[in-house]
């Protein structure tokens, strides 16, 4: 049988450096669309008032939770099949789409099933009551409904990054996205849904992403995979690939949760109630920042998974390290922005008269916490690369190191043992986040070097 090969096919196995650029644009556009959607929705949905803002704040948590496991698996499929391209596997590449997809239906069923029964008293026992509670519950049972639809539109997505589609990925991306934008306002308040319109508006834009990536991969059929479930053979090895990358993938966008909690409590010692509003605006900035490393780790998995699977571990190290080094010149912009523009961002966050208090430690937050981002390519790359070889557990333990032990460790320190009080949080988040990254990209060059050992060993 020919294999036939698409665009995308052709970009993964060809120059890295090529591939590394044009899979990362359309993600990075994709992925800075759907966090304006998140900012939008914040918006729309604050004009309804305390309650409403309180009954989405409840959910969020578990809508984090069922994203992380829907995309970890997306990440886990698309290293799966971008490995399998490299080695000219088809017929993998072609069990593997299948094998994702009947397990984003399974996991999709498990999380209705199990999540809307408890979510009454999940609410309580978060020390909830009154009538955001019955909001939560609303606005809950819209969206666990469609919780197929997420994990299948994650999934869907990381078969088309996978086999180096991103055109079509980021167009499923920013679908979803910018109908939810439009959609938000129509919902919540022309046909005066309120709160529970916000979740209808993002459970309808999220099956028109669903229908398009369902007509690519069942209807047009013009993708690398073919899914054909009558030449499906069940298989625990490649199970087993796609949970390897998958299940570390979901664990570690859940340390970053668990980060933040514990972030967000040394900035309460630090600074109280006013050392949580500055350190939540100052993250949400800074992390606006992370959006073009996302977009360019999505590519990398993809690159360096088609090279690992075509043992041409020279063409990995090129990918793995021009995909740091254009990532790096990015975030250099970003940060000189952030700190050049200071006064102007915090602005944002703080022009209503009562809101002046926390001004001043804005500023002074907004022109030290984004340096992080300068070394954070090296850490997040380094990531990317373990998940796109197939070993996610490794990606894993430097996100835990860089997140819970480094970030909240420094900060921790920098807070109790020293006089720096709130400043002394966003040193220790970058200092932390540097060490981590250092160590990181180090791992990474010794792995990448005991591949290429291997193979002149065996050469």
């Amino acid at each position: 049988m020919s294999e036939k090969t698409t665009k995308g096919v052709q970009l993964l196995r060809g120059d890295p450096k090529k591939a590394i650029v044009r899979l990362s644009i359309p993600m990075m556009i994709g992925m800075s669309v759907q966090t304006l959607y998140n900012l939008a929705d914040g918006i729309w949905v604050s004009g309804l008032g305390p309650e409403s803002l309180a009954a989405v704040g409840l959910f969020f948590p578990v809508f984090m939770g069922i994203i992380a496991l829907a995309a970890g698996l997306g990440v886990g499929t698309s290293s799966a099949i971008a490995r399998r391209i490299g080695a000219r596997d088809k017929e993998g590449a072609d069990n593997v789409a299948v094998h994702s997809l009947i397990l984003s239906l399974i996991l999709g069923v498990t999380i209705t099933i199990t999540m809307l029964p408890a979510m009454d008293s999940l609410f309580r026992s978060m020390g909830a009551k009154g009538e955001a509670v019955e909001l939560a519950i609303e606005y809950a049972r819209v969206l666990l409904v469609g919780a197929f639809v997420i994990v299948f539109n994650n999934v869907g997505n990381g078969i088309l990054r996978g086999e180096g589609d991103a055109n079509r990925a980021m167009l499923a991306m920013v679908l979803g996205s910018g109908l939810n934008i439009v959609l938000d306002p129509v919902f919540i308040y022309t046909l005066g849904f309120g709160v529970v319109g916000a979740a209808y508006a993002t459970l309808l834009s999220m099956v028109v992403t669903f229908l398009f990536i369902a007509y690519w991969l069942f209807i047009k059929r013009d993708t690398y995979v073919d899914i054909n479930l009558r030449d499906f053979s069940p298989s625990r090895e490649i199970l087993k690939d796609i949970l390897r990358v998958g299940l570390p993938s979901s664990l570690s966008q859940l340390s970053m949760s668990i980060a933040m909690f514990f972030l967000n409590s040394v900035a309460i010692t630090a600074g109280g109630e006013n050392g949580v509003a500055v350190f939540t605006s100052a993250w949400r900035i800074t992390m606006l920042g992370i959006v073009p490393i996302l977009g360019m780790a999505a590519a990398t998995t993809s690159v360096t998974g088609a090279a690992y699977g075509e043992r041409s571990f020279e063409k990995l190290e090129t990918a793995y390290l021009y995909a740091i080094r254009l990532a790096l010149m990015i975030e250099l912009a970003v940060v000189a922005f952030i700190m050049l523009f200071a006064p102007q961002v915090a602005y944002l966050f703080t022009y209503s008269e009562s809101a002046q208090v926390i001004k001043g430690d804005l500023i002074s937050a907004l022109r030290t916490l984004p340096v992080f981002l300068v070394l954070t390519p090296f850490g997040m790359m380094t990531s990317a690369m373990f998940q796109g070889i197939g070993e996610g557990e490794k990606s894993l333990l430097l996100t835990i190191f860089r997140t819970l032990v480094m970030q909240v460790g420094f900060a921790y320190i920098f807070v109790h043992y020293t006089t720096l009080g709130l400043r002394g949080v966003w040193i220790g988040i970058v200092i932390g986040n540097m060490v981590a990254a250092i160590f990181g990209f180090l791992w990474g060059r010794i792995r990448i070097g005991a591949l290429k050992k291997a193979v002149s060993a065996r050469g």
